[in-house]
């Protein structure tokens, strides 16, 4: 199997599992008991903290979570007064949103153009005083494209409002502004393991919790896992040390892919957005035939987390594609563990597969 799926979830670093096995096969202790043993487990999770907060802003605190949808749920509910939000958001975010919206709280949802950037005179008249939060994605998990995050967190700022920034898919990869008031952020598309994320909190910013019972993380309550956490600090912590290699990694995988896709749409804007998120159409493909003809390779049809639902994806409605454009599109995923010849390899498998189609 050829993996890639990136977006939806990356492969656990070596370095990650060893650093998780001994909190999974001998030290058990909770890491919020006061004796000798739960002291040890808490400062395995105190090292894992501070390395995940390594590639985070200054002026700030990470609160664990068991992942980003509870890490941006928390922010969004724990936090007061209109909201303002992006129509490429995800589901995280947008379902959230309209939770609030049901109990009354005020939304605005802004538009994209084509190339899937937010309207900035739509924002700029949005983001006004009265409005309480502005939740914009940095890097968007289905076309890869890039938000202007700094400009809409210093309008966020200038209204006084708190800017949320789900930073999920550009953790470790795409620099964050010092401006956000709360960040969300995951462990499994860094490479860590799944069942825990982070939201950091700026110093000084109180978020109404999400869950209640024992308030071990500030806010937010639930033993937290030694094992999880050790292996989110590891991944974040290589990460850091491997983000020049592997930027230049992804612009190789970049750059092969592109060459070997020439003919098909780029979805989204080529000059700003994370290189290792591909989504490209091709006019009339049959993505479910063609998933079916290249089952030994490990890609998507749009965002995993809406796969089965049947609905086209909303990403693609946003940025102006017809339901036919949106199911002839397909999102390839790569980085740090992909191998070059495995990529060629797959999209000329890819490529001959849609060809045949026509035929």
């Amino acid at each position: 199997m050829i993996y890639l799926d990136y977006q939806a979830t990356t492969p656990l670093a070596p370095e990650a599992l060893v650093a998780m096995l001994p909190w999974l096969e001998s030290h058990h202790a909770n890491p919020h008991s006061a004796h000798r043993a739960g002291r040890a487990a808490k400062a395995a999770v105190e090292v894992a903290r501070d390395q995940v907060a390594a590639l985070l802003p200054p002026g700030g605190r990470v609160a664990f979570t068991s992942g980003a949808t509870e890490a941006l749920n928390w922010a969004i509910k724990g936090t007061a007064g209109a909201i303002v939000t992006i129509a490429t958001e995800h589901a995280a975010v947008l379902d959230t949103v309209a939770a609030e919206a049901r109990r009354g709280r005020p939304v605005t949802i802004l538009p994209v153009g084509s190339d899937g950037i937010i309207d900035m005179v739509a924002a700029q008249a949005a983001i006004s005083p009265g409005v309480g939060l502005v939740a914009a994605m940095l890097v968007n998990n289905e076309i890869g494209v890039v938000q202007p995050v700094e400009q809409l967190a210093a309008m966020a700022r200038d209204a006084g409002a708190l800017f949320l920034c789900d930073a999920v898919q550009g953790y470790g990869r795409v620099t964050i502004p010092p401006g956000c008031d709360l960040i969300a952020v995951s462990a499994h598309k860094v490479h860590g393991p799944k069942g825990i994320g982070a939201l950091w909190i700026r110093d000084g910013l109180a978020v109404e919790p999400l869950l209640h019972g024992g308030d071990q993380e500030g806010g937010r309550s639930g033993t937290l896992s030694p094992a999880l956490c050790a292996g989110f600090g590891m991944a974040a912590r290589l990460m850091a040390e491997r983000r020049d290699a592997d930027l230049a990694h992804v612009d190789r995988l970049w750059s092969l892919a592109t060459d070997r896709l020439r003919g098909w749409t780029i979805n989204g804007s080529i000059d700003h957005r994370y290189r290792g998120n591909l989504n490209v159409r091709r006019d009339g493909l049959d993505v479910n035939r063609l998933m079916s003809d290249c089952r030994d390779i490990a890609f998507s049809a749009g965002s995993a987390c809406a796969s089965g639902s049947g609905r086209t994806s909303h990403v693609l409605r946003a940025i102006g594609l017809s339901d036919a454009q949106a199911r002839s599109s397909i999102r390839l995923g790569f980085g740090r563990y992909t191998d070059e010849d495995e990529l060629v390899r797959a999209i000329g498998t890819l490529v001959a597969a849609a060809q045949a189609q026509g035929r």
